[in-house]
């Protein structure tokens, strides 16, 4: 006597091999897109660091100042040669992160800058960036800026061009805390991992040929 298999396993069993070739198929294709994400990174961080650097070469004695400076800067060591450094790492690194060219090792230094300035400069200003009157985290974290904030948007109510102020979005206070530079170290970690992807890197065009002159 033969015995079938109940209905509902086998409906079971033919929809868990559906779920499983859907999801082969969709990783194969996405394979086929994985250059995009460390493209959309490099080309995201190439102004954040070429401007951050560039920035500092116009004014470099005050940079140096400040990073040696103990009562209103970071108080380092060196600073002509940390500045010097920090520069470097932003300028240089940016245009390799543009190129894609040895993407992994421009990552380490601008990583470095990024803990630097996270924990030397916007560590005592928190988590947040921008403070803002919509934001709850806001009003909990920086009740001093929320009044301040408040303050300035009541007396500006009463401005003839306030609504012309507002058509933009809303009045908010530069917090300057971490979150930049967390965001931007979490992005270049990523790179630090994913390189710089196929077809668009010249770190890809370079491994290609050299894979093509291996000889084994």
């Amino acid at each position: 006597m033969l015995l079938q298999a109940p209905v509902h396993s086998i409906e079971g069993g033919f929809m868990l091999n559906w779920l499983i070739h859907v999801q082969r198929c969709f990783n194969q294709t996405l394979a086929h897109f994985d250059f995009l994400a460390p493209l959309a990174l490099r080309l995201y961080l190439f102004p954040v660091f070429w401007f951050a650097g560039t920035n500092k070469l116009q004014d470099f004695s005050a940079v140096v100042e400040w990073f040696g400076n103990s009562d209103w800067g970071l108080g380092l060591p060196f600073p002509l040669l940390m500045a010097s450094l920090a520069v470097c790492a932003e300028v240089i690194g940016s245009v390799l992160l543009l190129l894609g060219l040895a993407t992994r090792w421009a990552s380490i230094p601008l990583m470095i800058t990024m803990l630097v300035a996270a924990l030397g400069v916007h560590r005592q200003n928190g988590w947040q960036s921008i403070h803002d009157l919509m934001s709850p985290w806001s009003n909990a974290a920086a009740p001093e800026a929320i009044e301040a904030l408040n303050l300035l948007q009541q007396q500006l109510e009463s401005y003839p061009a306030y609504q012309t102020l507002q058509e933009h979005g809303s009045l908010v206070v530069l917090n300057n805390g971490i979150e930049w530079a967390v965001t931007y170290f979490i992005m270049l970690l990523a790179l630090l991992f994913l390189g710089g992807g196929r077809y668009v890197s010249i770190d890809d065009w370079i491994q290609r040929k050299l894979f093509q002159n291996a000889k084994y």
